[in-house]
């Protein structure tokens, strides 16, 4: 009885093992895979385009991600997604290269930021292996709200609830790195495709309102 669970639980931390290997793995490919999209993006000057566009086309590849996410296909469509999203990135990009004389400066630092905050909550939920399972009903909520507040701050160009949804998506972020990562851990999450796109996003939404902050607070004309 012993030796049986024993077997079971061995093949429970080998199987976390491999989804944590094969996240960070797919995470690497796709985070340089969109940094190229985007380079591509900023050299040939495309223009961003628009919020309507943007949302169809993310939501569209993240349903194709989500439906083929048991197969090889959905490696495909991951790129798909990450690729697509480091197109709209670039021309964002270059607004601030353009608008700002320290426009790769602040680049640069919310790039290193966005790297720092999630090599430091990946490594504390890692090392501490808490559960963080509780934090996923708030978590769901607060996105929804900062998403529908990020929507009003733009349709009706409110400057001051756009600098508050950067904040409060930062924070959210964070909190969502987390969650997956703790999820991965403990046995929630057991497919590494959707955990990498989780991650993903976290990581494209942190670093855009870390940008967009620095560039209110730290933007030379």
């Amino acid at each position: 009885m012993r030796l049986n669970t024993a077997i079971r639980s061995e093949a429970g931390i080998l199987e976390t093992n491999k989804v944590l290997r094969n996240t960070y793995l797919l995470l690497s490919m796709t985070l340089l895979f969109s940094a190229a999209m985007a380079a591509v993006a900023m050299t040939l000057n495309l223009p961003y385009p628009g919020m309507i566009v943007t949302l169809v086309g993310y939501f569209g590849l993240l349903f194709l991600t989500t439906k083929f996410s048991n197969s090889a296909w959905g490696i495909l469509c991951v790129f798909a997604l990450t690729g697509f999203m480091g197109m709209t990135l670039g021309p964002m990009l270059n607004m601030y290269v353009q608008a700002f004389s320290n426009g790769h400066e602040l680049i640069l630092t919310a790039l290193g930021g966005t790297g720092v905050i999630f090599l430091g909550l990946s490594a504390y939920a890692l090392t501490t292996r808490k559960d963080f399972s509780f934090m996923g009903g708030f978590l769901m909520v607060g996105i929804l709200v900062a998403f529908l507040a990020g929507l009003a701050a733009m349709l009706f160009s409110i400057p001051a609830l756009n600098l508050a949804v950067s904040a409060m998506f930062i924070l959210l972020m964070s909190g969502l790195i987390l969650y997956q990562t703790s999820e991965i851990i403990h046995g929630g999450e057991t497919n590494y495709i959707m955990a990498t796109v989780s991650l993903y996003v976290s990581l494209y939404n942190l670093f855009t309102s870390l940008l967009q902050l620095l560039g209110v607070f730290g933007g030379e004309d």
